[in-house]
């Protein structure tokens, strides 16, 4: 069965996407625990990070930079951390958060409510700085 990744990169399930390219999509995570939070994703469904081989896995990183300094150009935070946990759903991502602390990036934290209108305005302004 698909992954819920698999069925955003298919159109099965709306996002508030980023940007995309022809291996990698950007969408806002829906439970996110800062404004900006963001996920990374191949669209090749890998359930593992470090099972994705050398090409995919450094093509990642880099598209994953350049969301992260759009990110950082519109949410104030003193920087744009990296999360990779793994567990949650068996395909392989990376978390952008903007944080001012170590504490921004635990998970047990409770998550953000934001409205369907407040991610939507957000990825929209992330995407305007993807083309600053």
């Amino acid at each position: 069965m698909a992954s819920i990744f698999t069925r955003i990169v298919n159109g099965e399930i709306p996002c508030h996407k980023i940007c995309e390219d022809d291996n990698y999509l950007a969408f806002l995570d829906i439970n996110p625990l800062a404004k900006g939070h963001t996920l990374v994703i191949p669209k090749k469904e890998i359930d593992y990070l470090f099972d994705l081989d050398d090409d995919l896995l450094a093509g990642m990183a880099v598209f994953a930079k350049k969301v992260a300094r759009a990110i950082d150009k519109i949410i104030d935070c003193k920087r744009v951390g990296v999360v990779v946990l793994g567990l949650e759903v068996p395909h392989a991502h990376i978390h952008l958060i903007p944080i001012n602390s170590l504490h921004d990036t635990e998970f047990s934290r409770p998550k953000l409510k934001l409205s369907s209108d407040e991610l939507k305005l957000i990825a929209e302004k992330i995407k305007n700085a993807l083309e600053d």
